[in-house]
């Protein structure tokens, strides 16, 4: 087998992911267009959903798993008075409800119960795996199983109205791996009926906003480094420089765990975090210093 050749173009690309692909056709495509193999994206988002897509390209890859944690914000509607069997407009509608008697202010007051430190069963249609297998896998064969519900943190959960009878507009920001089709319908079942989530947008991850965003033929590539631009960033000479290439475990750096550490030239070297009794070791070690 041939072995693959190091990637030659490195970098962060903040993604406008369109409707009706999934996370991974945005990589294929990108694979297409940059010519380099070596891409992945932080934090899928569902193929009807729009929006806020992180994408590593070459070594910046190896930085992915300090975004894909960063704090989701949304908007789009919820439709109340009717359920479906994906929680959003996708699916097919299994139970409706008479609710055009609901205000916007109950509303509001049920979205404060979402809100906050809460408890959160994965629906059916998620990637979570139970025995081996991924739910939506189980899903598309009609079979459900049990899911234990999962701590999340629902920052802040404002609706509002709109010109359409049952349809309310919102905007979520909530911690890594909340579902916001499970809060639309956990909404509705607060307010005595039921329903589901249509037009879905991410806006923005951690501080990358829709506003930094390109369509992925339109894509503009950051440097590398603006994926750990949150870390506690380090500058160090080129002997230490030397030593991190190598991976060696060093003495702790100031400032908050995990550090970015980066050569005289602003170039990343490694991130490295805390290791046994006032040591440091690398969590990743770049082939090669990269802007």
């Amino acid at each position: 087998m041939a072995k693959r050749r190091p990637p030659t173009i490195h970098g962060l690309a903040i993604i406008d992911k369109p409707a009706g692909v999934t996370s991974h056709d945005v990589v294929n495509q990108l694979r297409k267009h940059l010519g380099e193999r070596r891409i992945g994206h932080a934090g899928t988002l569902d193929p009807d959903a729009t929006g806020v897509l992180l994408v590593g390209v070459g070594y910046a890859t190896r930085l992915l798993q300090f975004l894909g944690g960063l704090d989701k914000t949304y908007i789009g509607e919820i439709v109340l008075g009717t359920e479906t069997n994906t929680l959003d407009s996708s699916g097919i509608v299994t139970a409706t409800h008479d609710m055009d008697k609901v205000t916007l202010q109950q509303a509001r007051d049920a979205a404060q119960q979402l809100t906050g430190e809460i408890m959160q069963v994965p629906p059916m249609v998620s990637a979570i795996k139970i025995g081996g297998k991924r739910l939506h896998e189980l899903a598309r064969q009609g079979i459900e199983v049990e899911r234990k519900a999962r701590p999340v943190t629902v920052y802040s959960f404002d609706v509002g109205a709109t010109t359409e009878t049952r349809i309310l507009q919102f905007t979520v920001r909530c911690s890594a791996g909340t579902y916001v089709r499970t809060l639309a319908a956990d909404l509705g079942r607060l307010l005595g009926g039921g329903a589901h989530l249509r037009n879905l947008r991410r806006v923005a991850v951690g501080g990358f906003d829709v506003s930094q965003a390109r369509v992925p033929l339109e894509v503009q590539l950051l440097p590398a480094v603006t994926a750990v631009r949150d870390l506690t960033q380090v500058i160090v000479d080129n002997e230490t420089s030397a030593k991190i290439l190598h991976g060696r475990v060093l003495e702790p750096w100031t400032g908050l765990p995990p550090w970015a550490i980066l050569d005289t030239r602003g170039a990343l070297l490694a991130v490295y975090e805390p290791f046994g009794d006032g040591q440091a070791k690398p969590v990743v070690v770049l082939a090669e210093a990269i802007a």
